[in-house]
């Protein structure tokens, strides 16, 4: 199993190597960028094309044709469609999500930023968000991208990871917590 995620991980990054120097070429990094980010929301909020991306049963037209469809209606750019098809051409859509996360990963190492994870139980409005990315900048040391996802799981508060580093303040760790030393355990 750990070899298949090393190998997987190795293709990902060649790909979004390859991705990342025709971006830069065409200065298009941001506009790539954007329409990764897209995609990832995407895969993220759909099952079915979750399942369209990892389906090994599905041949490679049909594939290519509900990819292209999807990210047309999206307005994605044309340089990301091609990326995407040669993908599929070469029956690699099942590693769409780890190329999207290394080439943003490439793409925020090279303009010196930091990315932190944030979970949050609700949607942060843009004050929130202006807040939040403020107290991260100035807690790194460094320009901080925000990946934000939405858990309601948490309760409230959020959980955030930079790095190696994770600070979780959210209810429902702190209702673990209390619960466990309720019992006597902690």
């Amino acid at each position: 199993m750990a070899a298949q995620s090393t190998v997987s991980a190795g293709l990902a990054s060649r790909y979004a190597t390859a991705l990342f120097d025709l971006a830069d070429d065409s200065k298009a990094l941001d506009t790539v960028a954007q329409d990764l980010a897209t995609i990832r929301s995407m895969l993220a909020d759909s099952v079915e094309l979750r399942r369209l991306v990892t389906s090994p049963l599905l041949s490679r037209e049909d594939q290519a044709r509900a990819m292209d469809a999807v990210l047309a209606k999206a307005g994605l750019s044309d340089l990301t469609r091609r990326f995407v098809g040669v993908v599929v051409a070469n029956r690699r859509l099942f590693a769409l999500g780890a190329m999207i996360t290394a080439f943003l990963e490439e793409l925020a190492r090279r303009r010196g930023e930091v990315t932190a994870s944030v979970r949050v139980a609700r949607a942060l409005d843009d004050t929130q968000m202006a807040a939040l990315t403020d107290q991260l900048k100035r807690a790194v040391g460094a320009k901080v991208s925000i990946d934000l996802e939405v858990d309601p799981s948490l309760l409230g508060g959020m959980v955030v990871k930079v790095g190696s580093r994770l600070v979780d303040s959210s209810l429902r760790t702190k209702l673990d917590k209390l619960q466990l030393a309720m019992k006597g355990i902690a």
